[in-house]
């Protein structure tokens, strides 16, 4: 039997999602902004979960349709047979999205649909879940559109790219599943040497470890149709194992990463340690001008600081043209690609970028500039 979902993705990301969707073999697949919509079994939707790289949230439709108030709003919630869907003592968070939504309060929705799951369960069981806003085994999504609503559960539980393992960050650091997608865009494919000079955490090593070994992302973790009725364990734990032996052994995978910050670099190996890939990364303490490539050709993968995350815009653009300088002296024959809100990049460092594809890092407005360096034919002229 088939189901409605909607897969939500960072902005930029919805045709390689579809793509892993395609992979799974889900149907009536459909792209729209934030993410994409599909139908499948539950089995797929356990797969979905357990092995998307992209999605950040798997939201199951409950009901959809028109409306034209909030009580309309309420009434088509209170036909949802919400008892049946998971049990009383599960504590539940209603949360709603409006673009061009006609009505006033978006609060007020919220706490219309709350009611309305309640008073179905009263109804019921003459009982109601308690609302825990902070950590609740049930999220209800409500997404309203004009006068068009999708109501859903959310099959994941935490966002997906909480992938278990991540358990200390420096400043600002990158979500997994943005990562995985800009690994995807540069056309990284493991064996191709990947150095990341600004690494952080160690966000897109880490990313880029499991994509090698071939390991579900979703394995360190738990979900959230694990409180559902009809929750099949049996064959959750079926689709987990046949991940488990997919997982190749692990080896020495040619990522690379550094970082001028030595706090930093232990908070990456403290994070490669506890996903179990601290054999497959090699890290280093150092300056991007002191990086040293291991190879003549390979991918360069960055996510610099940049003006909002440390508010120093004068200072990054006098360090643009030294970046550049060490890449056309060390990373001839190689592709680099910075992730940056920072406009100005390409034309402070004076490289012509071959590419360049927006993308949203949370509610950042970025561009993925690919540079491709080859000596003396990709700077930019001086007028």
């Amino acid at each position: 039997m088939k189901f409605h979902y909607f897969a939500s993705c960072p902005r930029g990301l919805e045709t390689i999602l579809s793509d892993e969707l395609v992979s799974l073999e889900a149907s009536n697949i459909k792209i729209v902004d934030g993410g994409v919509k599909f139908e499948s079994s539950i089995d797929i939707m356990y797969r979905a979960n357990l092995s998307s790289r992209i999605a950040t949230r798997i939201l199951y439709r409950v009901a959809n349709g028109n409306y034209k108030t909030e009580e309309d709003l309420y009434n088509l919630a209170l036909t949802v047979k919400w008892s049946d869907l998971f049990d009383v003592s599960h504590g539940i968070k209603v949360s709603t999205t409006g673009v061009k939504c006609p009505l006033k309060s978006l609060d007020f929705i919220t706490l219309r649909i709350k009611d309305a799951v309640c008073d179905q369960f009263r109804g019921q069981v003459n009982n109601r879940p308690n609302v825990d806003i902070r950590d609740p085994d049930i999220r209800i999504h409500l997404y309203l559109e004009n006068n068009y609503f999708d109501l859903y559960i959310d099959t994941s539980g935490q966002p997906l790219y909480q992938r278990g393992f991540r358990k200390s960050s420096v400043e600002a650091p990158i979500r997994e599943n943005l990562a995985a997608g800009i690994l995807v865009l540069t056309g990284w494919k493991p064996g191709i040497p990947l150095l990341d000079p600004m690494c952080g955490s160690g966000t897109f090593l880490m990313e880029a470890a499991m994509i090698a070994l071939n390991k579900a992302p979703g394995l360190n973790r738990s979900f959230g149709f694990e409180f559902w009725k009809d929750f099949n364990l049996i064959l959750f734990e079926k689709i987990k194992s046949e991940y488990q032996a997919q997982i190749k052994p692990l080896n020495f995978l040619f990522i690379y990463g550094s970082d001028k910050d030595l706090r930093a670099i232990r908070v990456a190996k403290k994070n490669l340690q506890e996903a179990g890939l601290s054999d497959v990364v090699e890290l280093s303490c150092r300056t991007f001008d002191d990086i040293s490539p291991s190879s003549k050709e390979g991918i360069l993968i960055a996510n610099p600081p940049y003006g909002i995350r440390i508010g120093e815009d004068e200072n990054l653009a006098q360090e643009y043209p030294l970046w550049a300088s060490t890449m056309k002296r060390k990373l001839s024959g190689w592709r680099t690609y910075f992730l940056t809100s920072d406009l100005r990049m390409p034309k402070l460092m004076r490289l012509l970028p071959t590419k360049k594809t927006p993308l949203y890092n949370g509610a950042l407005d970025c561009r993925l500039f690919e540079i491709k360096i080859v000596k003396g034919s990709n700077r930019i002229k001086s007028p």
